[in-house]
């Protein structure tokens, strides 16, 4: 593939071509040598009512470059849209500047928007209590208590399609725990596209009752449930039950080797950006839950191209229903 970032005019009169001959996408994203992202986002940035056009295409992406040549201004109108996406969705100033830049709207740099929160901070403001990290840096613990649970597949026995990420329908499972380790919160995430499902646990890190809530959590999408990976807390002890509800694989990761989930460690982060390590879990409701489950599928991902999880998930499940 040719990994030139823009498409040439030349190319441009090659989409137009193809499509006049009714070629599919996958078609012209070989002749051309882009990646069918590529195609997809041209067609829905520079197409027209009356189709697409090689020569307006080209006048869009150069009036474009031009305006992305020029220094941003931090105006009003840009300063009033951080301010929404920060107060309203908790997104970072990188999702804010990659969703704005993907639609072609004006915006300034990730950094001039920290450093606008910095300044909002130092006279008194409170936007930086909505980013994750409240402009710090914070380093967690390692370790744990050791458990013994019996007839554990090994994380190593797990097929390449998943450690690659290559397949829909692989999760990876955690709670997030209470102060003094009063009460649960079950976290279950889709590797390939970062959803997200969430269940304050009643019973805490109780096995049992953690292997049917998991359950029920996952029924809906029984059938996009090829495989689950979690660490070693007792809490999943019914993994043998579990594994059998819904008809999957079940593995473990190493100890001490939360970067073998990753991504749920990552997503775990976004939850506590709502529910922090202080906040007793007796005062948080189920309707609660819910809405920060949505709000952080409703986020767009850098490495979904700036997607939604939400979006991406039920496109996928819509595609193969």
């Amino acid at each position: 593939m040719n990994k030139k970032k823009h498409l040439t005019q030349e190319q441009r009169y090659t989409i137009a071509r193809m499509l006049q001959a009714r070629c599919t996408r996958k078609e012209i994203c070989v002749a051309i040598g882009k990646d069918k992202s590529v195609i997809s986002r041209e067609l829905r940035r520079n197409s027209h009512n009356r189709g697409y056009s090689p020569t307006l295409a080209q006048k869009y992406a150069d009036e474009r470059k031009e305006r992305f040549k020029r220094k941003r201004a931090f105006t009003e109108s840009i300063q009033g849209q951080v301010v929404k996406y920060l107060q309203e969705e908790q997104w970072s100033p990188e999702q804010i500047v990659g969703r704005a830049r993907r639609n072609g709207l004006p915006m300034v740099s990730h950094e001039r928007i920290y450093q606008h929160i910095r300044a909002d901070k130092a006279q008194g403001g409170t936007l930086y209590r909505q980013l994750r990290h409240r402009l710090k840096h914070r380093k967690r613990p390692v370790g744990g208590k050791k458990v013994v649970i019996p007839d554990k597949v090994s994380i190593d026995l797990r097929p390449d399609i998943i450690n690659k990420k290559q397949r829909f329908g692989d999760w990876e499972v955690d709670t997030i725990v209470g102060p003094e380790h009063r009460g649960a919160i079950l976290t279950v995430t889709e590797r390939q596209t970062g959803f997200l499902l969430m269940k304050k646990l009643p019973k805490g890190k109780n096995a049992k009752a953690l292997a049917k809530e998991l359950f029920y959590l996952l029924l809906p999408y029984k059938r996009w449930v090829h495989s689950i990976t979690s660490d070693n807390g007792s809490e999943f002890y019914e993994h043998k039950h579990i594994a059998r509800s819904l008809h999957t694989s079940f593995f473990f990761a190493h100890p001490y080797s939360s970067w073998e989930r990753g991504l749920n460690e990552y997503t775990n982060g976004l939850v506590r950006q709502y529910i922090p390590k202080k906040q007793n879990f007796n005062n948080i409701n189920d309707d609660e839950i819910n809405s920060f489950q949505i709000k952080i599928n409703k986020r767009p991902r850098k490495l979904l191209n700036f997607d939604a999880p939400i979006d991406r998930f039920f496109k996928i499940v819509a595609l193969a229903t």
